[in-house]
């Protein structure tokens, strides 16, 4: 895990995701990229309507407030101690990050901003859960930075889980107590003693924390857990069923990319 993508973007949740970055880049000896993403809204193209200028108007702010972003970030980068390199987008912001992220290893963003930009950080971490191959570091708008230390894995059995715990292991392996945790329902496909075994074979022990389900389910008991102070990021699996099912009814994944007050890291 040495090729870390951010998103530089000029909103709320911009400090979170550079800190968490520069975290990963120091501990990984890692190479960051900084994509600066300018937002197109949908709406312009040949819509010449009084919204379609509003909208013209929009751009042009938002190129001229990334273009500053871009001077501001570039001078702050060259005084850390990290390698990296910038590279500007114009577009919507999913596919932008999609077509940047093929040889980055790990992609930062937000989990969901409660003042949200231009950009809807929750929709497009989820697009990009399923569509980027890629695992996605999700850090809430008000963290600085990443404990790396302490960190809580979900477990249900399922391949995304598998997914998200091997992509992990170089973060694991930085870890003082790795603890995995699962919310025993009696349908589990892949015992949480297997992940265990996984792990071990990278010379990391995990804790073992295995609870019965409870009123309100795996969602409400693994965000409590991520709640409770003893954990620097949880790692999960990311949408392991049907997103159109969670969508519907909620699901794990649409909890911690809402409420998670630690960062989260998801693979599909």
């Amino acid at each position: 895990m040495k090729n870390i993508l951010v998103l530089a973007h000029d909103d709320e949740g911009q400090e979170a995701r550079l800190q968490a970055a520069l975290d990963l880049g120091r501990a990984l000896t890692g190479h960051i990229t900084c994509l600066d993403v300018t937002y197109i809204p949908p709406i312009l193209g040949n819509d010449y309507s009084e919204a379609g200028y509003a909208m013209a108007a929009v751009l042009a702010d938002e190129t001229t407030r990334e273009r500053a972003n871009k001077v501001t970030l570039e001078a702050r980068f060259a005084r850390e101690d990290v390698a990296w390199n910038w590279v500007d987008a114009t577009g919507e912001a999913a596919a932008c990050i999609v077509r940047a992220a093929a040889l980055a290893d790990v992609i930062v963003l937000n989990r969901r901003l409660d003042n949200p930009s231009v950009i809807d950080m929750r929709r497009t971490a989820s697009e990009l859960i399923v569509k980027s191959g890629k695992p996605v570091l999700a850090v809430p708008g008000e963290s600085r930075g990443i404990d790396l230390a302490t960190v809580l894995v979900a477990w249900d059995g399922s391949p995304c889980a598998a997914a998200a715990l091997r992509a992990a292991v170089p973060m694991l392996r930085l870890a003082d107590q790795v603890t995995l945790f699962s919310v025993d329902d009696g349908a589990m496909a892949s015992p949480i003693e297997d992940a265990a075994t996984y792990l071990s074979r990278y010379d990391i022990h995990p804790v073992i924390r295995r609870i019965e389900v409870q009123p309100g389910g795996a969602p409400k008991q693994l965000l409590a857990a991520a709640a409770s102070g003893q954990y620097g990021y949880v790692v999960m699996g990311g949408f392991g069923h049907l997103r159109f099912t969670e969508a519907l009814f909620g699901g794990v994944t649409r909890t911690m990319l809402t409420s998670s007050p630690i960062p989260v890291f998801l693979a599909h």
